[in-house]
């Protein structure tokens, strides 16, 4: 009897070894959440002296859901990305992947978040092909273990001569770049990448889309056991429930929505042209009030397009097109100078930020909010807000705000609130206009900037390359 209670308790204990832990278990008790991602404006990439991208910021929120720390790998490719998912060498991929039937096959997919349509993308000034089977004479390169290839293959069984070069080194940043280079003649992307890269390269143009709309989703290890993809769930369910998934969307695609080629062009020019004369006092400005340097020079851009001899038909003036009445406020004698106008716009945008109510308490929506202040005026501003909140929404976010502040010019709101008609739209239009600016500055290589950030987990430091297709 004691020999086979010997035997039993053995038994027990093995098999209480050979149990596998809870995946959501083992990353609590790890107090860490390993996240795959990759660089760029759709993912993760350095924003001035901060960490920034979709992708990040939801996996951050997810991680604070969990109550452990987020730490973000990046890996050379994508091919590695998802051997590593797949081998369970991470918790999850975050990366704007593809849900595909060749993947599922091989890694778990969590709740969808986005949908995305793959584009051929071709040169402004070369002929633009028609369908698939115009592209016999072109050279059209992908990046290698995409979904694009996956779709590339389903084409080719109805076109038997189309071909394509798989490449394993480069992104879809660096394909798009090939293009704008004319090195190659065609890549495929993502509509999102396309979107969140023409700022930094104009000449690119969408010739047709090569699928329907494809759902995006966080990637697990296919033998997860369950309860990170049902804690996965439920903090999806949440977030899209709060409407924070469609203000984080918001936020990184509601500014490049509408691409203007001449006007992105035109900047491009003169970030050679006009730029340098004016750097160091931008730097220093953002320096002294708390902005990153890019962040003024895109507001100046918006002002006056880097002119110093700028002037409206109101009277403002100069690089930062100051009201003598601003001018007055922070003591500038000469509205032209440039230094005197970087360094009054800087201090008035920081005093208006200090202005604004303690409620609005994220970053961002403080920054928009004293941009749209900086605009129209600090009252018309509250009475938007005013009207935000009568209606049921939130006057602490800018995403709720930028609906309302329009409304000023219609008889039936305006005449509800306390500083009566402004153009309202005019703010909401300066401030998507700025933020395509500053990502053109973020994303854009500067001669003399000496912003350094290292990344944890990463194979590099600074890299702000745009998105690879997935």
């Amino acid at each position: 009897m004691k020999l086979f209670s010997l035997l039993l308790a053995s038994l027990t204990l093995l098999i209480a070894c050979g149990e596998a832990q809870p995946h959501l278990e083992e990353i609590r008790e790890r107090g860490e959440l390993r996240v795959l991602s990759r660089y760029g404006p759709t993912s993760y990439y350095v924003k001035g002296e901060e960490l920034a991208g979709f992708e990040y910021e939801l996996a951050q929120r997810f991680a604070k859901h969990l109550n452990v720390k987020l730490k973000i790998i990046v890996p050379n490719n994508l091919g590695n990305m998802l051997q590593l998912i797949e081998q369970g060498n991470a918790d999850i991929a975050a990366a704007g992947l593809t849900i595909t039937p060749a993947r599922k096959d091989v890694i778990r997919f969590g709740p969808i978040y986005q949908e995305v349509t793959q584009q051929l993308v071709y040169r402004q000034g070369t002929k633009k092909p028609k369908n698939l089977t115009k592209l016999t004479n072109g050279q059209l390169e992908v990046v290698a273990n995409s979904s694009h290839v996956e779709q590339l293959i389903s084409h080719s069984q109805e076109i038997p001569g189309l071909s394509w070069t798989e490449n394993n080194e480069l992104d879809s940043s660096g394909l798009l770049e090939l293009v704008q280079l004319e090195m190659i003649d065609y890549t495929i992307a993502d509509s999102n990448e396309i979107a969140a890269n023409r700022p930094l390269f104009p000449e690119l143009r969408v010739a047709f889309n090569i699928s329907d709309p494809q759902p995006l989703a966080w990637a697990m290890p296919l033998a997860e056991d369950g309860s990170l993809y049902n804690e996965m769930a439920l903090f999806f369910d949440e977030i899209e429930e709060s409407g924070e998934l469609d203000r984080l969307i918001e936020k990184y695609y509601g500014h490049i929505r509408r691409f203007d080629y001449i006007d992105t062009r035109a900047i491009h020019r003169r970030m050679l042209t006009h730029l340098p004369k004016y750097q160091a006092m931008f730097e220093q400005a953002g320096e002294k009030n708390g902005f990153d340097w890019r962040l003024l020079a895109a507001i100046s851009y918006q002002e006056s397009h880097w002119d110093r001899e700028a002037i409206s038909s109101t009277g403002v003036k100069g690089l930062m097109m100051l009201t003598l009445a601003t001018a007055k406020q922070m003591k500038i004698t000469d509205r032209k100078d440039p230094e005197q106008s970087i360094s009054a716009g800087a201090a008035y945008l920081a005093s208006i930020q200090q202005r604004l109510p303690k409620n609005i308490s994220e970053d961002e929506d403080r920054l928009w909010m004293a941009l749209a202040s900086y605009n129209i005026g600090l009252g018309h501003l509250e009475d938007a807000r005013v009207l935000t909140q009568k209606d049921g929404k939130n006057p602490n976010l800018w995403t709720d705000v930028r609906q309302y502040l329009p409304l000023l010019s219609k008889k039936k709101w305006y005449e509800q609130t306390r500083y009566g008609y402004a153009r309202g739209g005019e703010p909401v239009r300066y401030i998507e206009n700025i933020r395509r600016y500053y990502d053109i500055l973020l994303q854009t290589p500067i001669a003399d900037s000496d912003t350094t950030i290292n990344i944890e987990g990463s194979n590099s430091a600074n890299k702000q390359a745009a998105p690879a297709a997935l």
